[in-house]
Formats: structure tokens, sequence, C-alpha cells
């Protein structure tokens, strides 16, 4: 069902199309709710998804820095080094950053102007068409469960390595009801701890490269100065391209999270001055986390190293606690798990956080069940946030397969949904633009440019499409039927979702003329004026532009 827009009917050369406004109770904050005015704009509640407009700036741009990077990063290259090798992992993560820059470009240039609501799964609802936005929500809630279930297993996994006196599954629910509790306790509080979490896993990272160039370098007593040794012996590739391919699973995997910042412009409280300077961040994240991590990781840990990946074992190990057992420090191994549980500490908050948000948002717009869009009077999304940490239980099926197991399972299992929101964003981007020139609209009067619009978009949507085909490549030869539908079952699943809420609820495409370009746009709470957020590239030179985008 479609609902009236606060602010009238778009012009669509006489055709009525009306776009949605929850009627909703969301407390005494919102009771002129409806209005389109600017008052609606300065509410700490925001009146139509009624949730808490409590994030600060510096909030969201260490989100955009180092926000859910957890055990995908600091365990599952554990797995993705030992399936390609150290030049497939930099390769993988060099490639999917790539990627990830342009969705960030696009999402930059649509977040800003559009923070409310939803985000990608609602504007691709506006822009495209409401069944595509129902896919792509249910896409992305799946990427976030299966985030969550990974990073319960790990976080279970590292209690039981220090002692195994409670079994597996007794620590999985004291973390249950841990993180159930904190997360209702609203999003300023949830914002504080992702900000110093955030912080100290980049100190963390920082201090394990400073490691590696010492430890490659000699400078370790009692260890050999191993240089690029692991590059030849076993090798910079462990299994050709076989190998580079089931490297982009992973690498999508730790990449995902990029664009959640989508997802908080609706409870932040300055999206015209946060979203583009945490979108400029993601570039700093893309670098020096990811691919500082791509090459110390391939450096300093053999991919053969016994243990990297082990099948039976309830335990993940970390290529940062191969290399600090190699270089003669045993003990550094409890240094590493406490570091990999801090980071699990902010990665489950922030994909339940991400996970309920997706939820609730789909609740409002009858892409889900309607009780999952409500709110208490505090802008928390109880129902939503249960149903997403519930979902978390999937991680338990390492009680009888292991924990390395479980954990290529779930990373298969969500690896393309990833490529396919992305491409989404992409394609939204493109149907926006087409809109926005359709409608009588100029590149200058956007907040926030696409840096190289429309190149840049139309590569995230094919490079995206590409990946999502040739990620289960490595099923193929020799092939395995449960290894392949657990590679690709997603992708079908994308369009069943699509065909049949089409047809259940007799969407269409909408055309650029008659698509709604006005609501949805608020200014910043703490300015009380339009500001000028972003800068425009228009006439500027290539390089200006790049140094501008950043």
């Amino acid at each position: 069902m479609l609902f009236k827009s606060t602010v009238g009917k778009a012009d669509a050369g006489g055709d009525d199309v009306s776009f949605r406004n929850h009627d909703r109770d969301v407390g005494p904050e919102a009771t002129e709710a409806g209005t389109g005015s600017d008052s609606d704009d300065f509410r700490v509640i925001d009146p139509h998804s009624g949730i808490k407009r409590g994030l600060k700036s510096r909030h969201l741009s260490m989100m955009a820095l180092a926000g859910i990077i957890g055990p995908g990063l600091l365990v599952g290259a554990g797995g993705a080094l030992s399936s390609g090798g150290p030049a497939s992992l930099l390769i993988g993560f060099g490639v999917i950053g790539i990627v990830a820059f342009s969705i960030m470009q696009s999402l930059g240039e649509l977040t800003t102007l559009y923070p409310t609501g939803g985000a990608f799964t609602s504007l691709s609802d506006r822009f495209v068409d409401k069944a595509f936005g129902a896919a792509v929500g249910w896409n992305y809630y799946i990427v976030w469960f299966c985030v969550l279930a990974n990073e319960y297993n790990v976080i279970s996994s590292i209690l039981v390595f220090w002692s195994d006196k409670v079994p597996i599954w007794g620590y999985f629910l004291i973390f249950w009801f841990a993180f159930l509790g904190f997360q209702l306790l609203g999003i300023e509080t949830f914002g504080e701890a992702e900000f110093w979490l955030a912080l100290l896993k980049i100190i963390g990272l920082i201090a394990y490269f400073l490691f590696s160039i010492v430890y490659a370098s000699g400078g370790v007593k009692g260890a050999d100065a191993i240089g690029f040794r692991y590059w030849h012996t076993p090798g910079a590739f462990t299994d050709g391209f076989k190998g580079v391919a089931t490297v982009f699973v992973f690498c999508s995997t730790f990449y995902a999270g990029v664009e959640s910042i989508a997802v908080a412009a609706t409870e932040t409280r300055n999206p015209r001055h946060a979203v583009p300077l945490a979108i400029r961040q993601v570039f700093i994240r893309i670098i020096v986390v990811y691919m500082g991590s791509a090459f110390f990781f391939g450096l300093t840990c053999p991919a053969d190293a016994p243990g990297l990946v082990g099948g039976s074992s309830k335990v993940l190990r970390s290529p940062m606690t191969i290399a600090i057992q190699n270089a003669g420090w045993e003990a550094g191994v409890h240094l590493v798990n406490a570091f990999i549980f801090i980071t699990c500490l902010s990665a489950v908050n922030s994909s339940i956080y991400i996970g309920s948000r997706t939820l609730l948002f789909m609740g409002q717009d009858g892409m889900a069940p309607k009780f999952l869009g409500w709110t208490d009077s505090r802008g928390v999304p109880v129902p939503a946030i249960v149903l997403t940490n519930l979902c978390g239980a999937l991680s338990m099926m390492n009680v009888s397969t292991g924990a390395s197991k479980a954990y290529s399972y779930i990373v298969n299992l969500s690896g393309v949904s990833t490529f396919l929101v992305w491409g989404a964003i992409s394609l939204t981007h493109i149907r926006f633009r087409s809109a926005w020139k359709a409608q009588g609209h100029s590149e200058r009067d956007l907040p926030f440019v696409s840096l190289w619009y429309p190149w840049n978009a139309y590569f995230g949507l094919f490079a995206n499409v590409f990946l999502a085909l040739v990620q289960g490549w490595s099923t193929f030869a020799p092939f395995d039927g449960g290894l392949f539908v657990d590679a690709y079952i997603l992708l079908p699943l994308f369009g069943v979702i699509y065909v049949v809420y089409k047809f259940a609820f007799k969407t269409r495409l909408w055309r650029a003329h008659e698509i709604d370009l006005q609501s949805g746009r608020r200014r910043d709470l703490d300015e009380g004026k339009r500001l000028d957020a972003g800068p425009s590239y228009g006439s500027q030179s290539w390089w200006r532009k790049i140094f501008q985008s950043l």
C-alpha cells in the first residue's frame, strides 16, 4: 500500500501519484506530524518513522571509519587467505574496495538529499518499483542476520577457547540477553558505545600493522626476518583464479556495512553535514583498514598455516593470532583474542542495529509484517530488535559442524546478497538521476554530487552483477552440489520475492516524470537552516574532484 506524501502529489504530468506517510502515534513530540513543514525537520522524534534522532556527527563518522569491523575481517580473513593466498586476498580487497567506493558515491548523493526513512530500501521503492524495494530490503536483512550469526559464532568460540566449563550455547544465551538489553537502552547509548569501540578497533589495527613491519624486517628478538617469504612459500596464489573467485565472497562480507551509514542517517541529528563527511571517510576505511589488513595478513601469516582453517575445531583462529605465535609470543594469543572480543562487541551491536532498522522500515512500508514497524515512546523499535536478535541463533549450527565450517556456510549464504544490494543501490541512483533531469532539476541543485556520474554508477551496477554470478565459481570444478546451492540460492530468491510481491500488490515501474523528488528531505536538527553539506563538482578539474570527494 502507498500512503500520501506530506508534501502533496508529485508533478506527474496529470498522473496522481501518492507516497507514504505513516499514520502512527509516535508520541507527543510528533503530534504535528504530516504537515510537511520545517517544524518536522527539527523534531527529536522523527514524525514519520517514530525513531529518535540521537546520533551525532562524530558517531556517524566513526561508524564510517570502523563500524562493523569485527570477526568478518579479523577472523574470516583466515579462510580467505587459506583459499586464495596473499595475492588473492589483496586483489579481492582491492577490487571490492573499488566497487564499494563507487557504491558509497551513489549512496552519498541519495542519502544526503533524502536522509529520512528506510535508506536504500525505501529509495528503491520510490525510484524503481515497490516490489524491487521489497526484494532489496529482504536481501539486506538476510545479509545482517547472517553477519550477526557469524559474530555470535565467533564471540562464543573465543570464550570456549578461554574456558570450556560453560557450553557454547550457554555463552550464546548470556550474550543474547546482554545485547538485547543494551539495544533497548536507545540510540544515544548505541552511538556512544560504537564511537569508543570503533576507536579501539582503529588503534588495535594500527598496532598490529606496526608489529607486522617490525616482525617482517627482523626486529622481533629470536625470530627471523621473514620479508615476503610467504609470497614465495606456499606462494602468492594457492588455487589460481578459482581461489581469487572464492576470496571475492569473503571480501564482500568484510565490506558489508560500509553502506550502513545510510540506514543510520534517519537517526542522525545533522544528516546534511554528517552524511557527506562519513561518505568521504569510507575511502580512508578502504585504504587503511581493508587494504592494510589484507597486505599485513598476507605478509605475516602463511596461507597453509596449521589451524588457520580447521573444520572440526570449536575455535576460530585469526591470521593475527598465528603471526604472533610464529613470532614466538605464545601468550600473545590471548591479547589478540581479547582484541577480537572487543571488535565482536561492536560488530554484534551494530548488526542488531542495522538489521532491526531494516525490518522497522519494511514493516512501516508494507514489505514486512506491520507489528515490526512499531516503536515505543523513546523511539526504540522493540519488536524489530527482538526478532533480529533471535535470528542470531543461526550461529548455534557450530555445535554440530564446528566453528570454522559454520562460519564458511553462513559467509557463502550472505555474500551474494551483498552484491545484489550494492547493485540495487547503483540502479536506484541511475533512476534517481533520470527523474531529476526529467523534472527539470540541475546537478548544481544537489547538496552532494557523486564523483564521475554516470560512469561510476554504471560501473557499480555491472561489477556487482558480475561478482554475484562469478562468486560461486569454485563450486563448478569439481562440482559440489551442496556448496553450489549455498553460493547461489539467494540469486533466484531475489527474483522470487520481486515477482511474488509485484503480482500480489500490483506494483509497477515508476516513470521518470512521476517519481516524487520532494518528500523525505529535511534540514539539520542543530543548525535550524539549510546547509550546503557537500561540494559541487561541475566545472572543477579532475584531481580537485577526487580530492574533495575524499
